[in-house]
Parts: structure tokens; C-alpha cells; sequence
């Protein structure tokens, strides 16, 4: 049985946290709640926990200043924050995961799931050793959730629900599931780094397609390939490029 601890200010999401855990995450035993960070110091030195929870935000100060007055971190950080721009320091902090409001029961499973192949495949050979390969891990596991524009609003979309991304005009829109389209302040290129690699694909300088979506494909020009996506309203040519033709087979027959 694993032993949990949550440290989070608000308590409607405390208590969303904590049902999330008993209802879906059986193995896991959540052995104090707190709000604060002091009295987070006091749980973790109480309890000798295997992971915790962590809002970042806490009344005044942030998980990062419980962390530091902690000093040796002996159990498994999962960050849950409002916030995408603490996501680089919690990384270098080696956190498990990081979960953006509003969370939902499969993001918990999903981060919890990660905790425990982490303890199985990353033994530690030496500090930098694991570190090295928990960014690796994290990395290939890509991103659950982007921040996107549609009119005046800000919208927290699931990346699994994204069918292509594509760029016009120096701008990148984004396509969901149902033909929705967004703006999106990133561009390709960085997208293809954060993207879960498994199931994104660059197809050329315009376009990163979702497996998922991909219906099938065929020759195009002789040494190109033409995408066919599995949403019929969607007006987009995806056209494989000659060099990557040979990558796109690669990564449908890994899929």
C-alpha cells in the first residue's frame, strides 16, 4: 500500500484530490491532508510518505519554499497547479508529474500509473543517472494538456483530443475532435518536443497529425505520401514530405 500525502490550499480541490484517489487508485492510502506548508513539513516528517501531492501556490508561500525547508527529498513529487509556467522547475526537481487544473480522475490514474513504472524501471544507479532518465521518460510521455485561444477565451484542451496542428501565416492552429479550431501562442517546432512522440507526428513544415486520427495513407507524386484522417470535415491536404516518408511508416507500424 502506497502512502499518499496532499498539500493543497483550496478545499473543493482537496477534497475533488482525495475522492479521485479512494474511488480510482485502491493501492494508495492518503495518510494526511493539509492546506499549508507548515503543515505539510509536519505530515512528511510524520508519515515518511511515497508520494505527495503538491498544489504550488499555498497561502503566501509555494510548495518550491516547503521543498527547500524540507532539504533531502526522500519520496515522489506529483505537482497539481493552475499554472503552466512552474512546469520547468518542477521538472528539475524531478517531479512525477504535473497535473494542471482542473483535474479530472484519469489525469491522477495516468500520474500515479507513471509513479509506479518510474519505481520500477529507474532504480537508482546514482543521482544524475536517474535523473537523466526520468526527463527521458517524461519526455516521451509528451504532454496531456495545452492552452489554447478560441475568441476571448483560454481553454485547457487534451492533446488526445487533437487531431492536427498547422501553421499559417506564421500563426499555428489547432483542430480537435468535434472541428473545433484554435489559436495557439507555440509554434511547431516546439510542439514537436513536448508532444507525445508515439502519437504525434510532423508530417511536414506545416503539419503534426494525431495517430489516432490518421485514417490511412497512400502514394502521392511517386516518393510522397497522402494522409487520409479519419474526421471527413476536416479540408486539410496532408502531404508526407519525401524525406520523412520512410519515419511516418516506421512510426504507423510501431503504433
Amino acid at each position: 500500500m502506497l502512502k499518499a500525502i496532499i498539500i493543497e490550499d483550496e478545499e473543493d480541490s482537496r477534497k475533488l484530490l482525495s475522492g479521485f484517489i479512494k474511488d480510482y487508485c485502491h493501492e494508495v492510502n492518503i495518510v494526511s491532508s493539509v492546506d499549508n506548508v507548515k503543515d505539510g513539513l509536519e505530515a512528511i516528517t510524520t508519515f515518511h510518505p511515497d508520494v505527495v501531492f503538491m498544489d504550488i501556490q499555498l497561502k503566501g508561500e509555494t510548495s518550491f519554499d516547503l521543498l527547500d525547508k524540507l532539504g533531502e527529498i526522500d519520496f515522489d513529487i506529483i505537482f497539481t497547479t493552475a499554472y503552466e509556467s512552474y512546469m520547468l522547475k518542477a521538472i528539475k526537481l524531478s517531479a512525477v508529474d504535473y497535473l494542471l487544473k482542473p483535474i479530472e480522475k484519469e489525469d491522477v490514474s495516468k500520474a500515479l500509473w507513471k509513479y509506479k513504472n518510474l519505481q520500477h524501471h529507474f532504480q537508482p544507479n546514482g543521482p544524475q543517472e536517474s535523473y537523466s532518465k526520468l526527463l527521458a521518460y517524461i519526455h516521451s510521455a509528451g504532454r496531456s494538456r495545452l492552452l489554447v485561444k478560441r475568441g476571448l477565451e483560454n481553454i485547457l484542451l487534451k492533446t488526445e483530443d487533437v487531431v492536427l496542428f498547422y501553421t499559417e501565416k506564421k500563426v499555428v492552429f489547432v483542430i480537435d475532435k468535434f472541428s473545433k479550431k484554435y489559436l495557439l501562442d507555440k509554434t511547431l517546432t516546439e510542439l514537436e518536443n513536448e508532444l507525445d512522440q508515439q502519437l504525434f507526428f510532423r508530417a511536414n513544415r506545416q503539419y503534426i497529425i494525431n495517430l489516432d486520427y490518421v485514417k490511412g495513407f497512400r502514394p502521392f507524386e511517386k516518393v510522397k505520401l497522402q494522409v487520409d484522417l479519419s474526421n471527413d470535415e476536416l479540408n486539410h491536404s496532408i502531404i508526407v514530405s519525401q524525406e520523412t516518408a520512410q519515419a511516418f511508416k516506421k512510426w504507423i507500424r510501431a503504433s
